[in-house]
């Protein structure tokens, strides 16, 4: 197991952290709906969590995190703020641009497990699928909002 493959891939999980703690900051900052902005606030917190423990075995690893955010995640951020001016905080377009970051954040989470398996430990591909588990968990919580906008 090479450690700068490893810490490539951990700082990969940062990344998509970050992008996940500035998109649902700036999703909370385009909707004035308290259950929105209590939920972005959550999501939040849940990469926060995420981040803090890929930082730890980073650091343990004696590798330097990542303090960025993917090209993509720019992207996403940039693109919530354009879709907000247009459509006027419109909350379906908002669950929709949070449920595409959750897509992007779930990929990467997959394929840092298909593809670097063998450069984690298995307390590393445990720790990843835990929080796997609870971004799938945030991204259900979008995708039933977003049903429940398409029964009402």
């Amino acid at each position: 197991m090479e450690k700068e493959k490893t810490i490539d891939a951990l700082n990969r999980l940062v990344e998509i952290n970050n992008d996940r703690i500035e998109g649902y900051e700036k999703a909370a900052e385009n909707t004035e709906e308290r259950d929105l902005n209590d939920l972005f606030t959550k999501f939040e917190q849940t990469s926060r969590k995420c981040q803090r423990q890929l930082v730890s075995e980073i650091n343990n690893l004696g590798g330097k995190a990542t303090e960025g955010t993917t090209a993509s995640g720019k992207f996403f951020r940039t693109w919530m703020d354009v879709k907000s001016a247009l459509v006027g905080e419109d909350r379906k377009a908002i669950l929709n641009s949070c449920d595409n970051g959750e897509e992007s954040a779930d990929e990467t989470y997959q394929k840092v497990l298909a593809d670097e398996s063998e450069h984690l430990t298995s307390q590393q591909r445990s720790m990843i699928k835990e929080q796997l588990n609870m971004l799938k968990s945030d991204k259900n919580k979008i995708r039933t909002m977003l049903n429940s906008l398409v029964e009402a």
